[in-house]
């Protein structure tokens, strides 16, 4: 286990803050402690691990960098004397912080964006401080409990693994801790634990917000269901549950077969009304398909107003398909989209490649960024309600990942019901239409 401590103060300073450091090929500890301005004690006292009789430095290790002893910033003005003794929001992390596979890899990317998050707080007087703790999926979670304060914190992020949950929650069921838990876990412990904020949302829970939205915007539209005649789709139960929602409102909704020939398939859509488009499955070969039948049914008839509403896998098919979601007008419901033209999703990367020398994993979504975002809500949020914070005001100021909280059940916790529409508008702008 690797105990790593960070306080970020509300101080500016020129010299480079404690980071996590990415060890490359050649590079030494003494080398490594030499280039930062620090001794080799202060590396090993950062780094637990480094003590241990056989341990061995190796390229692509994630190690920390502490602040040269007694190099803290000094100096300051009253003002940032008053912000800086301010009480600290105290943050525990329990994820696999290394890089042995993937798990770690993407879940240093995480805390990294965790990290950019708490700089970028300083800026608005709020100070933090985190103690991060190594818990790859082997890890005994109760001796970790055993050696650190984790009951002290006011939120921890983590665990990845369903199976540390439990041993976690339970240690600080009874204290005003919350616990973030970032991604996806199974288990019911959210229904009885009020300090658990889950951010991942289980498709039911997802498609549930997407109908209730859908039938309200698109009330004025005829609805055409295509059936695409794949039998390995998991969609069906979407299309159902929407299907019995527009019935029960009275909202037309046609029925037909990406097999039907072009008199049948013509009959679903209205001349009159905008028509919106649904798919039974989420698979880029029948969307492809569905989209050539669209072709051939606007050029008999140009007048005909066509839109598409998709899948969150549509957008890993958006540098090929682009085009096609801006002439269909398409909508795409998720809970993350990573813009890569968003001027403020470009200065975090910039931020990020000049902290950490790398660039960021291409992953959808983005790992670092969902860090930051859960960071800036999460520690904004505790920053104002303290132990009352409960999340339900909606984040609109995220870069990529949407939250808005909603308790379970009258003890339990707090699960994120947040998304949006990803809408790539005919004029080639794309709006974000969030919930």
């Amino acid at each position: 286990m690797i105990a790593m401590f960070f306080c970020f103060g509300a101080i500016a300073q020129d010299k480079k803050i404690q980071e996590i450091h990415t060890v490359k090929s050649g590079e030494t500890i003494y080398g490594i402690s030499r280039s930062y301005g620090i001794t080799v004690e202060e590396l090993k006292n950062a780094n637990p691990g480094m003590e241990a009789q056989n341990y061995e430095l190796k390229t692509g290790d994630n190690i920390v960098i502490p602040y040269p002893s007694g190099e803290m910033p000094g100096k300051v003005s009253n003002a940032q004397q008053t912000v800086t003794s301010a009480k600290a929001i105290k943050v525990g992390v329990v994820l696999p912080l290394h890089n042995i596979d993937g798990d770690g890899r993407r879940m240093v990317e995480y805390y990294r964006g965790l990290l950019l998050a708490c700089e970028d707080l300083k800026k608005e007087g709020i100070s933090v401080e985190v103690n991060a703790y190594n818990t790859p999926i082997d890890s005994n979670v109760d001796n970790i409990l055993a050696q650190s304060n984790l009951q002290n914190c006011d939120a921890i992020f983590g665990p990845l693994y369903t199976k540390q949950v439990k041993s976690l929650t339970s240690y600080v069921k009874n204290s005003d801790t919350k616990i973030v838990i970032p991604f996806s876990i199974s288990g019911n412990d959210i229904l009885s634990n009020q300090n658990i904020f889950q951010v991942y949302q289980k498709p039911d829970i997802f498609y549930n917000e997407v109908i209730r939205h859908f039938v309200y915007r698109f009330s004025n539209y005829n609805i055409v269901v295509i059936d695409c005649n794949d039998k390995t789709s998991d969609k069906g139960v979407f299309t159902f549950n929407l299907r019995k929602q527009l019935d029960d409102r009275k909202i037309a909704c046609n029925v037909t077969n990406l097999n039907s020939s072009p008199e049948i398939f013509a009959k679903a859509f209205s001349a009159i009304k905008p028509n919106m488009v649904i798919l039974n499955t989420g698979r880029s070969p029948e969307l492809n398909q569905v989209i050539s039948r669209l072709d051939g049914l606007m050029d008999a008839n140009p007048n005909i107003s066509i839109s598409l509403f998709g899948y969150t896998e549509w957008l890993m098919y958006e540098k090929y398909d682009k085009a096609k979601f801006f002439k269909y007008d398409t909508y795409i419901p998720t809970s993350s989209y990573y813009n890569p033209v968003s001027s403020k999703v470009k200065l975090l990367e910039d931020k990020y490649r000049k902290w950490f020398n790398s660039d960021m994993m291409d992953y959808l979504p983005r790992f670092a960024i969902t860090g930051y975002d859960h960071g800036m809500f999460f520690l904004r949020g505790l920053n104002k309600d303290g132990k009352n914070f409960s999340g339900k005001e909606a984040d609109k100021s995220f870069l990529q990942t949407s939250m808005h909280f909603m308790k379970v059940g009258s003890g339990g916790g707090y699960q994120n019901t947040g998304f949006m529409f990803v809408h790539y508008n005919k004029d080639t702008s794309i709006s974000i239409i969030s919930f």
